[in-house]
């Protein structure tokens, strides 16, 4: 087994009169990843900050290993808004940082001439040599490759400048850059994109040092982490393998708590029973045995209550969607010279999900303000139907942190849910906020409590057209779950952007993906489906550059005497390359069709949309075949010319 490289014992931990940690151990191993899941509020962040050393504990030890660098990214870091974005990132290597920024220094007063040019030389050179025995020279070389991967640009630009997403990721570069031997990392893929997350997912995947992550995205702690270490009021539990493992496992525990809970309840209700109906207790094992009974009960009546509520959520009915819900006709919108949408259309279905996908920056939450009317598009129309009512879930989702709860809530008493009549604090108890919470300020709340609250005000009005942007940063794995369940079954239409590929594959059957220069592509089938396809057309673009590229060189080599390759095709092999070149233009421009006449609003003008279903399931088969004709093809072109044999 490998040694632990850190190590708490004993932890205790309070906040006020909450306790959060009583006595528990964790210890993380060398290489491990380790994925940290529990309830908004529960203490993963605060555990976080005490194995950074940024927070202290009540009782309790911590063992980091002697020579080991953490690193640590915070979900709300703290950055200094004067320093450019590459010096900020650099700084993940401090002394190199410093380092570097004194060689430029020197390098800046050379070139102007001022100081002793003797000294300033000196100083050059020493600096020189400390950059070259460190490594510094390749430092601002992998803060700008980290930066690139993470979609930030304009490297010069201040930090003080940037969105709150845009420090979390810069954040996140710095962290990575510094190359330490134990990372903590506190929802890391909050604000990434798919893209951007999936290499997240390769660069820990690939990390030599041990790991221990917060993060809500169950894909990503299926392919990266070894052990899932599960936060309660219990303490900390550890269970092996990924998410899916996790799940299977808890799913085995709760059917044996679930039977030995039986057990127990037959047993009190024996115990009850006789206890009611037996003459009062005169000898000494009646009353033991009447004593044992009430014992009992009172332990039931106290795992019922250790239980705690769950999460409840419910959707104010509105009224039933009409023929007409959305029609977006010809929307251009642009910032500047940049084009965020160049003449898109499209039109949503009764019932339809719909996630939106592309690079941070691209213009999907644009897309979401300009449906919502908060923007409106330079060219174009956006119609909604008369029985359509829009409700929108806005990213930044700003919260007044001097309100109180009650007052970010409305600052009403009493709510109305599904015709029945509820104060304020029983609706509060359905998100998990206890009663006393209502008179206490915003600025207290977790990341994942404000987002609760936010979901608490949006769910208190009616609405059948939702727009989400990024609902799922910050939530807990059992708010999501209970999210998903509440989305799954709403009757109304959906449009959710997100990076979460689990949320997007378990609610939306169609993608709008966003490919830049104002294009907008609807894909019908999940992430998963879209990854896939686009992985596939990339490998063809490849295998034909590089066929290409042979071609180039085996022409060259029988020119010059030498005759090398694969074997030549048959004249059967022959004209079937030919058939299926005609096949593969065949298909294309079929496709080609089918995609134009699917982003056609009339192709949607039938009350049943039975023209819209015919056209999805025609262009899915349509694309499959072309697939398997493309890679057929692919074989066949890797062979020579035809045969003389």
């Amino acid at each position: 087994m490998a040694a632990s490289v850190l190590d708490v014992r004993g932890l205790r931990k309070s906040h006020g009169a909450r306790l959060l940690f009583d006595g528990v151990d964790l210890a993380l191993q060398e290489g491990e990843k380790v994925g940290l899941i529990g309830r908004n509020g529960c203490g993963k962040s605060t555990l976080f900050r005490i194995l950074s050393g940024e927070e202290g504990m009540d009782e309790g030890t911590l063992s980091i290993r002697r020579g080991f660098r953490v690193g640590y990214l915070s979900q709300e870091p703290i950055l200094d808004p004067s320093v450019r974005i590459l010096d900020t990132v650099a700084r993940g290597v401090e002394d190199v940082a410093e380092a570097l920024e004194a060689y430029d220094a020197v390098v800046v007063s050379l070139a102007s001439g001022q100081g002793d040019v003797d000294r300033l030389l000196a100083r050059q050179e020493s600096l020189a040599a400390y950059l070259e025995q460190k490594g510094g020279w390749e430092l601002r070389h992998r803060a700008e490759v980290c930066l690139s991967r993470l979609g930030i640009g304009g490297w010069d630009r201040l930090v003080g400048h940037l969105s709150g997403g845009e420090q979390r990721r810069v954040a996140l570069a710095r962290t990575l850059v510094s190359q330490p031997d134990i990372l903590l990392l506190d929802e890391p893929t909050n604000h990434l994109d798919a893209a951007t997350v999936l290499w997240l997912e390769e660069t820990l995947y690939e990390f030599p040092g041990a790991a221990l992550i917060v993060t809500h995205d169950r894909y990503f702690l299926d392919r990266v982490v070894d052990r899932m270490v599960e936060v309660s009021e219990e303490g900390l539990t550890s269970w092996e393998g990924g998410y899916t493992d996790y799940l299977e496992a808890r799913m085995a525990r709760e059917t044996r708590v679930a039977v030995e809970e039986g057990k127990r309840r037959k047993l009190i209700e024996k115990e009850l029973a006789w206890a009611r109906r037996s003459p009062p207790a005169r000898t000494g094992k009646q009353k033991a045995r009447r004593a044992r009974a009430v014992e009992l009960a009172d332990e039931q009546r106290q795992r019922d209550l250790g239980r705690g509520r769950e999460l409840e959520m419910r959707i104010v009915d509105a009224p039933r969607l009409g023929r007409t819900i959305l029609e977006l006709e010809g929307i251009t919108h642009a910032y500047g010279a940049e084009p965020i949408l160049n003449g898109f259309q499209d039109r949503l279905l009764a019932g339809e999900k719909v996630g939106i996908v592309g690079p941070n920056g691209i213009g999907k939450s644009t897309l979401l303000r300009i449906i919502a009317g908060l923007e409106s598009p330079q060219k174009g129309r956006v119609a909604l139907g008369e029985n359509t009512v829009l409700a929108y879930f806005d990213q930044h989702r700003a919260l007044d942190p001097e309100l109180t709860v009650g007052q970010a809530l409305g600052d009403r008493e009493w709510v109305e849910m599904g015709g029945q009549r509820m104060h304020v604090r029983a609706y509060l108890e359905r998100f998990l906020f206890p009663p006393h919470i209502l008179d206490q300020r915003v600025s207290v709340l977790s990341g994942g409590e404000r987002n609760r609250l936010l979901l608490a005000r949006l769910f208190l009005e009616p609405f059948n057209l939702l727009l989400l942007d990024e609902p799922t940063n910050d939530l807990d794995l059992d708010t999501l779950q209970v999210l998903e369940d509440l989305l799954e079954s709403f009757a109304g239409c959906l449009l959710v952007v997100s990076h979460d590929r689990y949320f997007l594959d378990k609610l939306c059957s169609s993608l709008l993906v966003f490919q830049g220069n104002g294009q907008v592509v609807r894909h019908h089938g999940n992430w998963d489906a879209w990854l896939e396809r686009e992985e596939a057309r990339q490998q063809v673009a490849k295998d034909r550059e590089a066929r290409e590229a042979s071609s180039i060189s085996q022409g060259s080599s029988e020119r010059g005497g030498q005759r090398h390759g694969p074997r030549k095709r048959t004249d059967r092999e022959e004209r079937e390359l030919r058939l299926l070149r005609e096949r593969i233009d065949t298909l294309e421009g079929e496709g080609a069709e089918l995609e134009s006449r699917l982003a056609d609003p009339a192709m949607y003008a039938a009350q049943d949309g039975l023209a819209a279903q015919e056209a999805t399931r025609r262009y899915a088969e349509v694309t499959e075949a072309l697939e398997q004709a493309l890679e057929r093809w692919m074989e066949l072109e890797e062979l020579g010319g035809r045969s003389s044999v």
